[in-house]
């Protein structure tokens, strides 16, 4: 199992930052040929790529590296949560972050349950992650716009023994893969993502 976990891993991240690197390639070329007619067009592709590579380079160390003195610190890891939900939603349906969570294992957890969470948001909206009782809870609003056939991934993976896990699912068969209890509960309310913390 870990050695598929790893591979998920590795495609999902690779995919992920593949796009934006392509993108400063195609600016670095545009600056060899010397026409100077594009120069702002490659400023703004440069800072726009520089900026979603660091803030997801930063979010993917935190969530799938080893633990590290900044999982300790609240504002660091709400700032580079947020960061990264900023560079997969966009200005006009942003994706907002309330976080509560407290200890440093239990925001590790929090983070891969955000970014698996977020994947199913089509048109932005707003994810909680706070812990209640014994439980890390990541939630969204049922009312907002989601992919079905993403969500519908998700179940597959918690509750289908024979699913077919994908790099999107990625951050999922982390969490399962340190045998965390892991449920999706959806209601006329919220979305949620639950693990047991005991």
């Amino acid at each position: 199992m870990q050695n598929i976990v790893t591979e998920l891993v590795c495609t999902r991240l690779s995919h992920d930052i593949i796009g934006n690197i392509g993108a400063v390639a195609n600016a670095v070329e545009l600056l060899e040929e010397g026409d100077l007619d594009f120069i702002d067009d490659i400023k703004s592709i440069l800072k726009t790529s520089s900026t979603t590579l660091a803030s997801r380079l930063k979010f993917f160390r935190m969530a799938f590296g080893l633990s590290n003195v900044n999982l300790e610190d609240n504002n660091l890891v709400k700032t580079i949560t947020q960061d990264y939900l900023y560079t997969i939603g966009n200005k006009d349906f942003p994706i907002n972050l309330q976080f509560n969570v407290e200890s440093p294992f239990n925001k590790k957890n929090a983070l891969l349950m955000i970014m698996a969470i977020s994947d199913i948001l089509i048109r932005g909206g707003n994810i909680e992650a706070y812990c209640d009782d014994n439980n890390l809870i990541v939630q969204i609003d049922a009312s907002l716009k989601i992919s079905t056939d993403k969500l519908n991934k998700i179940k597959d993976a918690l509750y289908t023994s024979s699913c077919n896990l994908d790099a999107s699912l990625a951050p999922i068969a982390c969490l399962l893969s340190k045998k965390n209890k892991l449920s999706l509960s959806v209601d006329d309310n919220h979305i949620k993502l639950v693990m047991e913390t005991l």
